[in-house]
């Protein structure tokens, strides 16, 4: 086999559990045949890039170049590719690539694909790492591209791409999506407040639950909850008792669910999109006595997630977002791990990063 072609990119990288970003010039592979090129204008900030950039999972491989809230406009289109332009808006979520053939990818669920590969800190096909989005260019196989509606600024779309969809799918897949149901959000952070805004364009009830009073008005007035509940106040958990059809919980801290549970309707679902670290405990009675269930979700398929980015167009849904600079990056990342931020960072790429180390 042939050496394959590259191209140079520079970006920023982890390069040690410090989780401290430095610039980083390595190579992405040349414009394949059913490849698309795009200039990252925008990149998201999740915080699974701050537990990549840390290891904190243990998985990580250094250089670490995170980013999987990615978007852009194309440069260059392979030979066969029939989806895409030079110029169209176009974004990359946490997925690559995948086999295309299992039952997964069949279904249309690429994100199960036991040989998905991650958009950021995964070894590729061909044993190269993939490298994410805080970088000046992206190269991609066009059907896991994602196309961007023209009336949604990228800087706030590019969340879209991971939060929105990591809590769209799993109300779409779970039949949450229905006109009608009560849905309880839980987190009002990078992936809560998305939450809110896809439930309420759905036609669905939403009630914010938080462990703190103060976000109230920013969960109402701001983000168009219709109720909140602090989960800390039994009084108001026990007026609520029974009252919503599904829950999407968002939060990544170690927290009790049996309170989250007797929220739930018989036959209601609580779903867990967060990722604690530790174990959480797991009653069985409720589940039991209501016939009630727990699932867990993570992103969702290509055609899923062109159909959120294009419901976000037609409601015109954005995240909320604080545009930050490539130097201030790190910073960032210090102010995310103490939940400092409304409600996510997104790096303006194109015009601050510096092309040369």
């Amino acid at each position: 086999m042939g050496k394959v072609l590259e191209k140079k990119a520079f970006g920023l990288a982890a390069k040690d559990e410090s989780g401290v970003l430095s610039p980083f010039s390595f190579s992405r592979r040349e414009t394949g045949e059913k490849d698309v090129r795009f200039k990252v204008l925008f990149c998201g900030i999740c915080h699974t890039d701050l537990s990549m950039a840390k290891n904190e999972w243990g998985v990580t491989t250094y250089p670490l170049v995170p980013g999987h809230e990615i978007v852009g406009v194309v440069t260059e289109v392979g030979a066969k590719v029939t989806k895409f332009n030079t110029g169209d808006k176009v974004g990359v979520g946490y997925m690559s690539r995948s086999c295309l053939s299992c039952d997964s990818c069949s279904d249309g669920e690429e994100n199960y694909c036991p040989k998905m590969i991650l958009t950021s800190g995964a070894k590729d096909y061909d044993d190269t790492m993939t490298h994410g989005g805080y970088s000046d260019h992206m190269v991609c196989a066009e059907d896991f591209m994602i196309r961007i509606p023209d009336n949604l600024p990228l800087d706030g779309a590019a969340p879209l791409l991971c939060a929105g969809v990591t809590v769209f799918s799993p109300m779409k897949y779970h039949g949450l999506d229905k006109p009608g149901m009560h849905i309880g959000v839980v987190g009002l952070g990078g992936l809560g407040h998305v939450g809110v805004k896809f439930v309420k364009a759905l036609g669905n009830k939403v009630t914010v639950i938080s462990t703190s009073e103060r976000k109230r008005d920013e969960a109402i007035n701001r983000l168009g909850a219709d109720a909140f509940l602090v989960s800390l106040d039994p009084k108001q958990m026990e007026d609520a008792v029974g009252t919503m059809d599904g829950i999407i919980d968002t939060v990544s801290a170690t927290h009790p669910l049996l309170p989250l549970l007797g929220l739930l309707k018989n036959k209601g679902k609580l779903v867990m999109v967060g990722a604690p670290a530790k174990p959480l405990e797991l009653p069985v009675m409720p589940l039991i006595l209501g016939r009630k269930m727990v699932v867990g979700s993570m992103i969702g398929g290509i055609k899923e997630t062109q159909e959120m980015v294009d419901l976000a167009g037609k409601h015109n849904i954005t995240a909320d977002i604080e545009l930050i600079s490539m130097d201030y990056v790190n910073t960032a990342m210090e102010r995310l791990a103490k939940g400092d931020v409304k409600y996510r960072f997104v790096i303006d790429v194109a015009n601050t990063l510096k092309t040369t180390p």
